[in-house]
């Protein structure tokens, strides 16, 4: 077991050092090391997961190619705009609502721009806004109903027969608590770094001319004409799903005896979505597979399809040894799991990925479905070592250079508002799951 057990973490570390789409590639290899080296039984792969992801996806990626997600930046832009002297509250709690729409984290990039310009000119120091910003768009992804993160987990509920655990008990524990995570964050973060006028670093730089001085806001091209037509679409869509998820009985079709699955009606209602899409707004189906939104997609489907079949034939053929084990140590603190979640976000770099890994274990211990949702945004770890995408493009779109990585690396600008915003979230989760269930 400890050699297989070896092959996993290598195959991780090598998906990690490769990272998008090698994360997977690299889980695929472990799981080949293990049944044909090992003779370890491969489990069936996570199809469902994988199905509602592309699904989400294909309707997103129209409504991108669309330009319909442009179109939800330009209005988080004028919100962002509008309020200069609060930039601090108010870019991450738009970022967390435009991902929690949109279903895709990568949203956060074009509005990076605007927050550090919006901050600069109002003397803020970019810092603050930027990487809570950032943050904020991690943490909405363990609570929208369209995210890859939340397909795991309503598949997952399915797979084990769960069926009166999904969409609406996700939503309602995890959309407050990720929304009082992220503002205790921006909160703190409002403290953190000195003021520019106060910073000798920053007026060294702006005086040498190494940081552009403020600048007024620049025009940009005209939206394309569906691209607001494709966002009411993908919106009526998303609005469709949490309608069908709270009210089970409009999914039970005549003579069933129960309502039909979540997954399914995820899968069929923004499939549908995109083709209206399609037709209605007549965008090139060549732009489509063209789009950030869908390479995104096809990379976290590829990392759940290698890695979690992975760890999931591991944990499987070992069941009997590694539940004990570790129900003994998380029956006397059940927090030990949260660690855990969170550890393996941070080497996964990927919520689907890792609620798709690890849920499952959560359940053979015997953790109950509400603790699970509590602790749900506990994946929210990549933001620990400062290598992820948009992380890096804060860094870079802070021209005045106070979002940093610092001197030992993980003293880095997102380690504080990240850990608050993630610690409070699955405090606060977990006190609802309580309460509530």
């Amino acid at each position: 077991m400890a050699l297989q057990f070896a092959v996993v973490l290598a195959a991780i570390w090598l998906g990690a050092r490769y990272s998008g789409v090698g994360l997977g590639l690299w889980g695929a290899v472990g799981l080949l090391v293990l049944v044909v080296g090992f003779g370890v039984t491969p489990t069936s792969p996570p199809i469902d997961v994988m199905l509602i992801i592309l699904a989400v996806i294909m309707a997103a990626s129209v409504m991108d190619a669309a330009g319909g997600i442009d179109f939800l930046v330009r209005i988080a832009e004028r919100v962002i705009r509008a309020n200069p002297k609060y930039v601090t509250i108010v870019a991450p709690l738009t970022t967390w609502a435009f991902t929690f729409v949109a279903g895709t984290g990568h949203i956060v990039y074009p509005l990076l721009p605007v927050i550090y310009e919006t901050a600069h000119q109002s003397g803020i120091r970019p810092e603050r806004p930027m990487a809570i910003a950032t943050i904020a768009s991690q943490q909405a992804i363990t609570a929208s109903p369209v995210a890859a993160a939340t397909a795991a987990m309503i598949g997952l509920f399915s797979e084990k027969g769960l069926t009166q655990w999904g969409l609406p008990q996700i939503l309602m524990i995890c959309v407050p608590a990720t929304l009082i995570g992220v503002t205790v964050a921006a909160i703190v973060s409002m403290f953190i770094g000195k003021d520019l006028e106060d910073d000798p670093d920053y007026q060294a730089r702006l005086k040498s001319g190494a940081i552009p001085p403020p600048q007024a806001a620049g025009q940009r091209p005209p939206l394309p004409p569906a691209a607001v037509t494709s966002a009411v679409i993908f919106l009526i869509g998303v609005a469709l799903v949490v309608l069908f998820g709270f009210f089970p009985a409009l999914r039970h079709l005549p003579g069933a005896k129960s309502p039909l699955a979540m997954p399914l009606v995820i899968e069929i209602v923004m499939l549908s979505v995109a083709a209206v899409m399609l037709a209605v707004t007549r965008v090139a189906v060549d732009e489509v597979p063209k789009t950030p939104t869908l390479r995104a997609g096809v990379v976290a489907v590829i990392g759940i399809f290698g890695l979690a079949w992975l760890g999931d034939s591991f944990i499987a053929a070992h069941q009997d040894v590694i539940v004990p084990a570790i129900k003994a140590m998380t029956e006397k603190d059940p927090w030990t799991f949260v660690f855990g979640l969170f550890g393996a976000s941070v080497l996964l770099y990927s919520q689907a990925a890792t609620t798709r890994a690890l849920m499952p274990l959560g359940l053979a211990l015997g953790f109950p479905p509400q603790f699970l949702i509590g602790a749900f945004p506990s994946v929210n770890g990549y933001f620990f070592i400062p290598t992820y995408g948009s992380l890096i493009a804060a860094i870079n779109f802070d021209l005045s250079g106070t979002t940093k990585i610092g001197k030992y690396i993980l003293n880095h600008s997102f380690m504080i508002p990240g850990l608050v915003a993630t610690s409070v979230a699955v405090f606060t989760g977990l006190l609802i799951a309580k309460l509530i269930f």
